[in-house]
């Protein structure tokens, strides 16, 4: 509406600006070079209107051939940039589904029209992925991470090509690269994370940590931190007591419901003479999640006091968690050590109709006690056939001690209290871990624990020899997760990626993806 009236406004103008004019007419006089020419005005403007127009139509004329090179190089850019990204955008979809023929043509094609730009990079690199060209890939892999917008790309598939080669050296070279280059790429910093974990280096692990807490967030950083402490202060308990209670402490405070940082805590500060300390943090620990390991540091805090004694302490323990069978274990085990077989035998009695193998040979032990050899032979026997424990449990292994590590596949903090082969977990599951990236390793794998009569106490203190993980079967070695996506647009980075929101570029930036193919 605002257009129309400044059109009819200016049409007025223009009216009025020529009846202007014919109500007042002159002449014009032209004279030079003895040349005399006289017109009236208004034939004067109206020459000088067709000489401006005809100068223009010249002008234009002059321009579009002195610029026609220019213009016709700029043509075949532009229609060479559409077929590159067609090339480039159908070879993504062949590769997604699966058409290695057609991806191996069209990435042909992207190279031709459009060699060393970052897409065609990748669709040379997936390609070559689908139809199992590894030295192809990795070619495309090292070009990508040559160049400065790439590289971290160009790295990351470098990296799952090693591993797919079993170069796990050359994984981890790549991985410390990548996170010294980026150090927000997620995927580099587990990797580093856990190659220093495999040598042992809790120190440096936990320097790394350090250097990539933004790129966690607050709950997954004190839980690794807690783990990777704990971990050092398990293998420095010997050597440097004092060190190991102050990162098991830490580890306490950052995670408090962390059996082994707990466990381990209790022990060196009732060593210490701090056995009020001790008691509560294994007392927060047991609220949160009972567990064997709890309740028998709980028992070895008062080394020089008496079963009875010791009865009476469990028994508060377990009423601080009432209803849980690691209460009723706790306060059965200390009852039969006290000789209170009634006790004992009443702990358990709410778990006897359907035991789980460690009440069966607890109770055996109770009967044992009591003189009935043949009721202790019966519950071993009912020990054979009866449901599972939970038990320190990471990728279909079961070690009888917790370990920071999976032995199978390299994960940190991997290890979750769960009964095995079920996958069911215990009446107060341990906190979840975060999932990292998997780092294949083959551990030796050890013979299943079978009970005996002397099995009334299964788990031990964190502070005895260590054992291999006993397999539940034996597992197929897993493979490692493709980092490069073989199924994704090309603005799609993929499944898993971290995506980045798009910024309107600077008005003077230099163009570049396929700005920089048409030009």
């Amino acid at each position: 509406m605002i257009r129309v009236v400044v059109f009819l406004i200016a049409v007025g103008v223009l009216a009025l600006g020529a009846a202007w004019l014919a109500d007042r007419p002159g002449d014009v006089v032209l004279a030079w070079q003895g040349f005399r020419a006289e017109t009236s005005l208004m034939v004067m403007a109206a020459a000088l209107l067709v000489a401006v127009a005809v100068l223009m139509a010249v002008w234009s004329i002059v321009r579009a051939i002195v610029r026609s090179p220019a213009v016709l190089a700029r043509r075949r850019r532009e229609r060479r940039g559409a077929r590159a990204y067609a090339a480039i955008s159908d070879g993504l979809i062949a590769v997604g589904s699966g058409d290695i023929d057609a991806a191996r043509k069209l990435s042909a094609d992207a190279d031709r029209l459009a060699p060393g730009e970052p897409l065609t990079l990748l669709l040379s690199a997936q390609a070559a992925q689908l139809s199992g060209d590894r030295d192809g890939a990795e070619r495309a892999f090292r070009a990508m991470a040559g160049r400065a917008d790439t590289k971290a790309l160009g790295l990351h598939g470098l990296f799952i090509e090693a591993h797919r080669r079993d170069d796990h050296e050359s994984a981890r070279a790549h991985a410390e690269e990548a996170a010294a280059t980026a150090p927000t790429l997620g995927w580099a910093g587990r990797a580093v994370l856990e190659a220093r974990c495999k040598k042992g280096d809790w120190s440096s692990a936990l320097a790394l940590l350090e250097r990539h807490r933004g790129a966690l967030d607050k709950a997954s950083y004190r839980r690794q931190r807690a783990v990777l402490l704990t971990a050092r202060a398990l293998a420095t308990e010997e050597s440097d007591r004092e060190t190991a209670k102050n990162d098991a402490l830490e580890a306490v405070k950052l995670a408090p419901a962390l059996v082994p940082a707990v466990a381990l805590a209790a022990r060196l500060l009732a060593q210490g003479g701090y056995l009020r300390k001790a008691n509560r943090i294994i007392d927060t620990a047991w609220r949160a999640s009972p567990h064997p390991e709890l309740a028998q540091s709980y028992a070895e805090l008062r080394s020089s006091e008496s079963a009875r004694d010791r009865l009476k302490r469990i028994d508060a323990l377990a009423k601080r968690a009432p209803g849980n069978v690691e209460g009723a274990l706790a306060v059965g085990r200390a009852a039969i050590d006290a000789r209170e077989f009634a006790r004992a035998r009443s702990a358990l009695a709410p778990y006897l109709d359907a035991p789980t193998k460690r009440v069966a040979l607890l109770m055996a032990a109770l009967e044992r006690a009591e003189g009935d050899e043949g009721r202790a032979r019966e519950w071993l026997a009912r020990a054979l056939h009866a449901a599972p424990d939970p038990a320190w449990t990471a990728d279909g292994y079961v070690s009888d001690r917790w370990l920071p590590l999976s032995p199978v596949t390299g994960r940190l903090d991997a290890f979750e209290w769960r009964v095995p082969l079920t996958g069911m977990t215990s009446t107060a599951p341990m906190i979840e871990s975060d999932t990292v990236l998997v780092v294949p390793a083959k551990p030796a794998a050890a013979p299943m624990h079978e009970p005996n009569d002397s099995d009334h106490a299964i788990l031990p203190t964190t502070n005895g020899p260590a054992t291999s993980p006993q397999p539940l079967s034996q597992p197929t070695q897993p493979k490692s997760e493709p980092v490069i996506p073989l199924v994704h647009a090309p603005d799609d980075p993929g499944p898993g990626a971290e995506i980045v929101e798009e910024t309107e570029p600077e008005p003077d930036a230099k163009p570049s993806g396929w700005r920089k193919i048409f030009e």
